[in-house]
This record gives C-alpha cells, structure tokens and sequence, in this order.
C-alpha cells in the first residue's frame, strides 16, 4: 500500500497575508501564460494576417467560447469548493469521490459541448451581426476550438481541484510549458486562422495530460485512478448544487457581453479590431483579479471545513486589500502605457485610438469589480452561490441589458455602450457588500449547526 504523507496545511494553520500571497502569485502566473495563449493568437493574427483575422479570432468568436467554456468551468467550480471543503476537514473518502465525479463529468460534458458547439456555431454567429468579412475565418477558428475541447475542460478542472487543496504551484509549471510550446507553434507553422486554433488545442492537450498525471501520483489525501472515474449521487448533487449557480452567473456575464459585442458590430470592423484588442489588455487586470478571487474562495473553503471562521474573515479583509491596491496600479499603468500595448496588437491607428476611448471608460473601475469577485469568492466557499447569483443576474446582467436597450438609444456610440460596465459594477459592489456583510455575521453560527 502506497503511504500517505501528512503535512501542516498552511492555509488553515499558516500566516494568512504570507500564505495568501504564496497561494495567489502561481495562480496569477499561471492565468497570464494561460492568457498568453490567445494573446499570442491575436498578436500573430493582428500583426500577420489582417485586422478582420483580428476581428475574427478576438471579436465574435471569442465571446462565444467564454460564454460555453465560461458554463462549465463555472458549474465544475462546484466540484473545487467541496473539495476544498473536505480536504480541510481531512474526509479522504468525500474528497475522491468528489475528484472522480469531477474527472467523470468533464468528460461526458465535453463531449455534449463539442457536438452542439460545432452545431450551432455558425447561428450564433449571425445571431451576433457577425460581420460578412469575418464570419469564415470565426466560424473556421470556432468549429477546430469546440472539437478539441476536452482538453480544455479536463485541464481547468484538474487545475482547479489542485488549487482548491492548496498546491497553486504545479498548474503554473505545466502552463508555463504549454505556453512556450503554443507560441513555438503559431510562429512556426503560419496557417493563419486555423494555424492559430490548432496550436491553441494542441497545447491545451498537453497541459491535460500533466494535470492528469500530478492527480493519479499524488501521496497527498487524494488520488486518481481511471478505473475509478464515474458518477458519485452525493458528490455529483454538491458539485451541481453549488457549480450550476456559478455556472448560470458566468452565462449571463457571457451573454450580456455578446449583446455589447453585437452593439459594438454595428460600429464597423475598426471597432470590433479595437475592442478585441483591449479585450487582450483588459485581461491583465482580470487575471489578477481572477487569482485574488480563486485565493479567497480557497481559503475561505478549506477554513470552512476546518471550522476556523475567524480565519475565513480575515482572510477576505486581506484579500480585499490586495485586490483594490493591485487594480489601483494597473489602471495607472494601463493610463500611462495604454497606446503602446495596443499597437502590439495592430498598427491601424484608428484602431488603437478607439481601443484608448476604451480603455479611458473602464480602467478606472476595476476597484469597483474587486468586491463583486472576491466577495462572491468568500461566499461561494461557505457554499452559498444562491443570493450571489441572483445579485450577479440583476446587477450586472439585467441592469447592463436595460442600459443597453434603453440608455445607449438616447445618446448612442461607443462611449454610451462601454459605460455600461462601471455603472453596473459600482451598483452590484454596494448589493455585494451589504449581502456579504449580513452573511458573515452568522458564519459562527452556521457552521455550528453544520457540525452539530
């Protein structure tokens, strides 16, 4: 019989701001040199090919596979916060039935994902103004993305049950790898649209395969074996129970940024270059955030299982002021040095101009989504995803859709459709922090009754 090492666990046990920060910089690694991989894309498709390339492979296309990949990765974030919950409770047996019904379910749900999306990958096209230029090229760059999605979705699931019990460290590695072999490929092999598409799956597949390989050699609490992968009732019910709020919040913000995209198509081919292109940028900030967001959610998780929730407060307060001090100084940089990474991007000049407009709307209000991510993370680790959901659905969904729909008529343009955003987030952050307030004060008391 294998033996089990049995080590401290320092996000239950350690310095919070220092084992924070240890947790957090892997994962922000790991979610840049994941976004390195379509940022290589771009620039390659941008700089090489044509600006409706650009268009294509960052513009329409790009929504849509955030909007499915974003349903899945969300509804298996389910299975990562049980898990987190188990593993600090040290439930070895809950702990693998809950990994290998989230190994079972990214199979059968990638499978169900290839098939309808090369189905109806080209109606979701028109349905977004696609424009006639670039409809080939995205509909080619989606049909390729949705056949070798598996690789995708069993990568962000292993990724994501590594970081949930603590190890932050090996998605990084593997990332970092798959990277350099993706941009190896899109420089060598120049196919354009396709090119681009093919390298992206190929290295997605690789970075599947390791993540898959540290989870069946674990000595840790938990181990995956194939013969083992299927469908457990109780863990299944837990990961859709928490998963699907998720999974339907990540929807809706999917959706509500298609119905800006297909806004956005009606301003020309500039425009949608343009917005693709800050869409690249933008992900700086939403990396970081992201990574803040997983911490939290971790800590909060694990502590919740360990019945530490003095810990799962102060936890959330010290993530709260990363967050704010990070988005403080990447609006500045953005500020400063905005105009150069754009031209990374493109050399059209009427193109980065726009994308500066932008950038001028929605970079001073990324302090206002910190509360949104972090404070929604903290909850969905106690399991509460309900009422976060419901606030995400009205706040920045149903709010940005009526804004869409009712202010942009009276004033229209790009400045009425991108100021959208900070509106919506400054009313979801207030709903967050009076909703997260409210709920923290009964943690003691909820997790008494829990383990009554």
């Amino acid at each position: 019989m294998k033996k089990e090492t049995v080590t401290t666990n320092q996000i239950t046990e350690g310095v919070i701001w220092k084992q924070l920060l240890l947790f957090f910089f892997p994962i922000v690694l790991g979610t840049f040199f994941q976004q390195l991989y379509n940022t290589a894309d771009t620039i390659v498709v941008g700089r090489f090919v044509s600006k409706e390339a650009l268009a294509a492979v960052g513009g329409s296309a790009a929504q849509i596979v955030g909007l499915i990949v974003g349903f899945f990765v969300g509804l298996a974030s389910g299975a990562s916060v049980i898990i987190s919950q188990f593993y600090g409770a040290k439930d070895r047996a809950q702990l693998n039935r809950a990994l290998h019904t989230a190994y079972a379910f990214s199979i059968i749900g990638s499978i169900f994902i290839t098939v309808l999306g090369i189905l109806i990958a080209p109606w979701m096209l028109e349905l977004m103004h696609t424009p006639q230029e670039t409809m080939a090229d995205a509909l080619l760059y989606l049909r390729i993305y949705f056949a070798g999605i598996i690789f995708v979705f069993i990568y962000n699931v292993g990724s994501s049950i590594l970081r949930a019990m603590g190890d932050s460290r090996r998605p990084l590695y593997y990332l970092i790898v798959c990277c350099i072999l993706n941009i190896v490929l899109v420089i060598v092999f120049h196919m354009g649209v396709a090119g681009v598409s093919i390298a992206t799956i190929f290295s997605q597949g690789v970075s599947a395969v390791l993540i898959t390989r540290a989870l069946m050699h674990s000595d840790d609490l938990y181990h995956l074996e194939f013969r083992k992968i299927r469908f457990h009732k109780s863990a299944l019910i837990s990961l859709i129970w928490v998963g699907c709020p998720t999974g339907i919040q990540s929807v809706l913000y999917s959706v509500t940024n298609m119905l800006i995209q297909t806004f956005l198509n009606n301003l020309g081919t500039d425009t949608v270059a343009a917005w693709s292109a800050f869409g690249k940028i933008d992900s700086l900030y939403w990396m970081v955030n992201n990574a803040f967001g997983i911490a939290v959610t971790t800590f909060v998780g694990q502590n919740f299982g360990a019945g530490k929730y003095d810990r799962m407060k102060k936890s959330v307060r010290i993530g709260l002021c990363m967050g704010l001090c990070t988005a403080l100084t990447l609006t500045l940089i953005f500020y400063n040095f905005g105009t150069p990474l754009f031209r990374l991007f493109t050399s059209d000049e009427n193109v980065v101009s726009i994308g500066m407009q932008m950038l001028h709307h929605v970079a001073p209000a990324y302090c206002l989504f910190v509360f949104i991510e972090l404070l929604s993370g903290a909850l969905r680790g106690t399991g509460d995803v309900v009422i976060p959901m419901l606030i995400t659905c009205f706040g920045v969904c149903l709010l940005r859709i009526a804004w869409l729909f009712f202010i942009v008529p009276l004033a229209p343009g790009l400045n009425t459709i991108v100021l959208s955003y900070p509106v919506t987030w400054a009313i979801t952050a207030v709903m967050f922090i009076v909703y997260y307030c409210y709920r923290a004060k009964k943690w003691p008391k909820s997790y008494a009754k829990k383990t009554a």
